[in-house]
């Protein structure tokens, strides 16, 4: 059964931080591209970043440049965000999501998401 669970998410003050954390299960992790998206209230689901099986590669959205990290564990089957000088804007529902595409086939994944409210 495939899972992937989130945790991590609450309630911080602008300028603070939180690490999210997403632990996968029922499938081969190294084989996945694992991403962080965000939904906040009334707007659409977006892309926050993103990072390669092995973990060379790495991208985010510009709203997240030089205050995020995405990283992962393989060993653990476990994702990472770690956010730093949070703001106001950054308030959503995180999700983590697992991907694997080939020529002919794909492969998706998505946690329950995790909450995130910053605020004063």
């Amino acid at each position: 059964q495939v899972q992937l669970v989130e945790s991590g998410g609450g309630l911080v003050q602008p300028g603070g931080s939180l690490r999210l954390s997403c632990v996968a299960s029922g499938f081969t992790f190294f084989y996945y591209a694992m991403s962080w998206y965000r939904q906040a209230p009334g707007k659409e689901r977006e892309l926050v970043a993103a990072i390669t099986g092995t973990g060379g590669s790495t991208n985010y959205a510009d709203s997240v440049k030089g205050r995020f990290t995405i990283s992962r564990d393989n060993a653990k089957n476990t994702v990472y965000l770690q956010m730093n000088s949070l703001k106001p804007e950054d308030t959503a529902v995180y999700y983590c999501n697992a991907n694997r595409r080939g020529r002919q086939y794909e492969y998706e994944h998505w946690g329950q998401g995790t909450p995130v409210t910053v605020s004063s």
